[in-house]
C-alpha cells in the first residue's frame, strides 16, 4: 500500500516544501510534471524516483551544499546519437548512490537500457579493443569516453573509459550505438532506438546545489548541465559571480555524413553561443566542420553545419565547453534550474532529430531575438564560415563578457572573423551607429577566394545598407543585396576589410589630391606626404598590391609633411591610405622605385 500511496501523492501534489523521503523498496512515479523539493532528498536502499515523459526534478534555490543521500536512485531518460561514429558531449545529472551525503562521481556503468516504465538493464562497457557499441543489448564503447579540463591543446583529452571518476559538473564525450532497439516504453511513442536516437536511463543520486568548475585564463573546459532538470545557460554565463568565465558556451557538432573512427576522416567543429542579454534568446552561430591530422591537430576547414540550434536552456545531460577569462572558479547553481521541456523551442540536445523533436508545447515562451546580422564567407567555393554581428545598446566597442565570442579554432589555415582587440571573434556586439566600422579579418592558406554576403538579417532594419570596405583600393561592396568575391594570397589580413553601413559617397567622403601631395625621394629612399592644408591626420597605412599592410602609424601630430622609409621595400605598386580625425579618407596608388646603379 505504501507504493500506491506515494504515487497518488505525487499526482495530487508535486511540491515538497521540506525533505523528500522514499523508504526502502518504495517508489515515486512522476509523469509529465515537475517535482520540486525545497530541501534534500533521502532515497533509502532500493527506493526510486522515476521521472518520465519529460518530468524533471528541481530543488530549493537556497541550497548551496547538497545533502541528498541514500542508496536509492533517481531514474530519468535522455536520448543521444545512435551513430557509432559521432560524439555527443554529456554532463551527467546523477552520481553514485551510497550512504555518503552529497554529490558523488559518475561513470558510464550508471547508464541503463529501459525495458519498462520502471525496469532497466544496466549497460555493459566494452573493452578498448571494441570500437563500436550496440543498442540491444546496450553495450557502450568505453574507448571513446574522455573529458577535457583546462587546456587549449586538443591532444590533452583525458581518457576515462568505464572509470567512475567524473566529478559533478565535469562533461564527457561518448559515441553512440549501432543497431536498433524496438522496445516502446509505456507512455512513450518512440522506440528506445528506432535508428535515429539512443535512449539512455541515467540512474543514481541526483546532483544538487552549487557545483564548482575550475577555469584557467584562455583555457577551455568541458562542463554542462549537471542537474536532473533543464538549466538556464544564459543565467549561468551572465551571472556576475562567474566572471572567471568569458560568458560564452561552445557546442560540438559532427558531420553525420562521415562514418569513420579514423582521426584524419573526422569532420567536426564547435558552434558558438553568446547569451548577450538574459531577456533574450541569445545568438548561436553554427559549427564549421574541421578535419584533423593523425596527431589530432587541425588540418583544414570544412563546410558549415548550417544548423542554428537554440541554446538558452540546456536539456538534461547536455555538455558544452566554456572558456576561462581568468584563473578561478565558475559555479553551477540551483538558481539556474528551470522546468523547461526539451520539446520546446529554446532547448535542443545535439543529436539526430527524432519525431518528438518537432513537437511544440504550451510552455513555449515568446521568443526575443537580439537584433543581428549573420555574415557568411564562402571559402574557395567549398566551405562556409558564419559570423554574427549583434546590436545591443549596452555593448561597447571593446570586449563585453557574454556578448563577444572568441573564435575557438584559431589555427585553421583559411578563415574569416571579426578582429577585435587584436584577436579573432565569431560573434561581436556593438551599440549600433550608422558611422561605425567593424574590422573583418581573414586568413588565407594561399591564393584563396573569399565570397562575403549577408545570410540573414534578424530583428534589424531591413532597409539598412551593409557593405564590405576593401582598403586595398578604397572600395565599398554591397553584401546585403549581392556578394563581394576577392582572391587573396597567402597571409593574414586583419586590417584590410571592414563591415560598414555607409558607402564612401554617403559616409566617408574621400579627400582630393589637393589635400595631400605624395612624392618619392629616390636618393633618401623615402615616401614623402605633404600636408599643405594642415589636416589632422590620425592614421597613415601602406599596403602592398596583395592587400598586406606593411606600414601603419597612428595618432599623429599635425604636421606639414610625413615620411615613410622605402629602403626595405621591393619595387612595385602600393596603396597609401590616410584617415583624418573627422574620418575623411585619402587613398592613392604609388609606385616605389629604386635608384639604378
Amino acid at each position: 500500500m505504501k507504493n500506491i500511496f506515494i504515487a497518488i501523492l505525487c499526482f495530487l501534489s508535486i511540491n515538497c516544501t521540506a525533505q523528500l523521503y522514499v523508504s526502502s523498496n518504495s517508489y515515486l512515479y512522476v509523469k509529465d510534471r515537475v517535482l520540486f523539493v525545497n530541501q534534500d532528498i533521502n532515497l533509502q536502499n532500493n527506493g526510486f524516483v522515476y521521472l518520465r515523459n519529460e518530468s524533471q526534478l528541481v530543488q530549493g534555490l537556497a541550497t548551496t551544499t547538497s545533502t541528498n543521500r541514500g542508496q536509492g536512485k533517481v531514474s530519468l531518460f535522455q536520448e543521444g546519437t545512435s551513430d557509432n561514429f559521432d560524439y555527443n558531449y554529456w554532463c551527467s545529472p546523477v552520481g553514485n548512490s551510497s550512504t555518503t551525503t552529497g554529490n558523488e562521481n559518475f561513470g558510464i556503468l550508471m547508464l541503463n537500457s529501459p525495458t519498462s516504465v520502471t525496469a532497466s538493464t544496466p549497460a555493459v562497457a566494452l573493452p578498448l579493443s571494441n570500437y563500436n557499441g550496440t543498442s540491444q543489448p546496450l553495450q557502450i564503447a568505453s574507448r571513446w569516453i574522455y573529458k577535457f579540463v583546462n587546456s587549449t591543446n586538443y591532444s590533452q583529452w583525458l581518457f576515462l573509459g568505464a572509470n567512475p571518476s567524473l566529478l559533478p559538473g565535469e562533461g564527457f564525450t561518448m559515441k553512440g550505438t549501432s543497431g536498433t532497439d524496438t522496445t516502446v516504453i509505456e507512455g512513450n511513442t518512440i522506440q528506445n532506438n528506432p535508428g535515429s536516437a539512443q535512449r539512455y536511463d541515467f540512474r543514481g543520486k541526483p546532483n544538487n546545489g552549487t557545483i564548482p568548475v575550475s577555469v584557467l585564463t584562455n583555457n577551455y573546459t568541458l562542463t554542462g548541465n549537471p542537474y536532473p532538470s533543464a538549466m538556464n545557460v544564459s543565467a549561468f554565463l551572465l551571472d556576475p559571480s562567474n566572471a572567471a568565465g568569458t560568458g560564452i558556451a561552445y557546442y560540438y557538432e559532427n558531420d553525420k555524413n562521415v562514418n569513420s573512427h579514423l582521426v584524419v576522416q573526422y569532420r567536426g567543429g564547435y558552434g558558438t553561443f553568446a547569451p548577450g542579454d538574459p531577456a533574450t534568446n541569445g545568438i548561436y552561430t553554427p559549427a564549421t566542420f574541421n578535419s584533423y591530422n593523425d596527431d589530432g591537430s587541425l588540418n583544414s576547414i570544412g563546410p558549415s553545419s548550417g544548423a542554428v540550434y537554440q541554446r538558452k536552456f540546456a536539456p538534461i545531460g547536455q555538455g558544452f565547453m566554456i572558456h576561462g577569462a581568468a584563473t578561478g572558479t565558475v559555479s553551477l547553481k540551483n538558481s539556474y534550474r528551470v522546468y523547461y521541456k526539451e520539446i520546446n523551442t529554446l532547448s535542443h540536445f545535439e543529436r539526430v532529430a527524432t519525431n518528438a523533436d518537432s513537437n511544440t508545447s504550451p510552455q513555449d515562451t515568446t521568443s526575443v531575438e537580439i537584433p543581428h546580422l549573420r555574415i557568411n564567407t564562402i571559402l574557395n567555393n567549398q566551405f562556409t564560415r558564419q559570423i554574427a554581428l549583434a546590436f545591443l545598446p549596452q555593448a561597447t566597442d571593446s570586449i563585453d563578457r557574454g556578448i563577444d565570442a572568441k573564435n575557438m579554432t584559431t589555427d585553421l589555415p583559411t578563415d574569416a572573423y571579426f578582429f577585435l582587440e587584436e584577436e579573432p571573434y565569431i560573434i561581436q556586439g556593438i551599440a549600433f551607429e550608422q558611422s561605425k566600422r567593424i574590422k573583418l579579418g581573414v586568413k588565407s592558406g594561399g591564393n584563396s577566394t573569399f565570397k562575403f554576403y549577408i545570410a540573414e538579417v534578424i530583428n534589424f532594419d531591413e532597409n539598412q545598407d551593409i557593405y564590405v570596405y576593401d582598403a586595398l583600393d578604397n572600395s565599398y561592396h554591397d553584401i546585403k543585396n549581392g556578394t563581394y568575391e576577392v582572391t587573396i594570397p597567402a597571409g593574414v589580413f586583419n586590417n584590410r576589410f571592414e563591415i560598414t553601413f555607409l558607402s564612401e559617397t554617403l559616409g566617408t567622403p574621400e579627400l582630393s589630391n589637393q589635400n595631400f601631395i605624395v612624392t618619392q625621394n629616390l636618393a633618401l629612399q623615402k615616401l614623402n606626404i605633404l600636408n599643405p592644408n594642415l589636416a589632422s591626420v590620425q592614421t597613415i597605412q601602406l599596403y602592398d598590391i596583395s592587400g598586406k599592410r606593411i606600414y601603419e602609424s597612428k595618432k599623429l601630430d599635425v604636421s606639414e609633411s610625413y615620411s615613410i622609409s622605402t629602403e626595405a621595400l621591393s619595387e612595385g605598386v602600393y596603396i597609401l591610405n590616410l584617415t583624418t580625425s573627422d574620418n575623411l579618407k585619402f587613398s592613392q596608388k604609388v609606385i616605389i622605385s629604386k635608384l639604378k646603379s
